[in-house]
């Protein structure tokens, strides 16, 4: 199908006439469906924010976290591992939730991937703490996503081909 000239300079014009328009302006276009609707309650009641339960199993985190703050945490570190919950914790198949499919359950250590994490955890601390904090504007610190960027296992590092020059 071929577009008339009529049609193709409006699109143009349309679009000089944006650019000039909102020009020096920024603008944050959502590359996403709309958020689905809050759920209700039989009898139409919103749902109750998520409660999030007091861990019982921290053992390199700090002992004082709440639940929601712990949560925040994993938040993070899934993103940093492009993982999920069931990665590093284990099903429990005597505890089904509202939805008839098994929880998690988050004290369980009998994954291998949990202790690595903490592992894993622990270098990063000692790193931050022990090195990156003694040099002068080091920036950031190292996080899961400074050597995984959104990989469970990083990928490994391949220096580019060394240009011929000379010395």
């Amino acid at each position: 199908m071929r577009a008339s000239r009529f049609t193709v300079a409006a699109v143009i014009t349309a679009a000089v006439a944006s650019v000039t328009l909102f020009a020096g302006r920024s603008f944050v276009v959502a590359a996403q469906s709309p958020a689905p609707a809050p759920q209700a309650l039989a009898g139409g009641s919103p749902l109750p924010p998520h409660d999030f339960p007091a861990p019982t199993n921290l053992k390199v985190l700090p002992r004082n976290l709440t639940g929601a703050q712990v949560h925040e945490i994993m938040e993070k570190w899934e993103g940093e591992l492009g993982t999920g919950c069931k990665t590093c914790h284990a099903i429990d198949p005597k505890n089904i939730g509202p939805n008839g499919k098994p929880r998690l359950n988050f004290a369980d250590d009998s994954k291998d991937e949990k202790k690595t994490a903490r592992v894993m955890y622990k270098m990063t601390e000692d790193i931050n703490m022990n090195y990156v904090a003694k040099i002068d504007s080091s920036g950031d610190p190292v996080s899961c996503g400074t050597c995984h960027r959104g990989h469970l296992g990083p990928e490994p590092f391949a220096p580019k081909a060394e240009k011929e020059h000379a010395h």
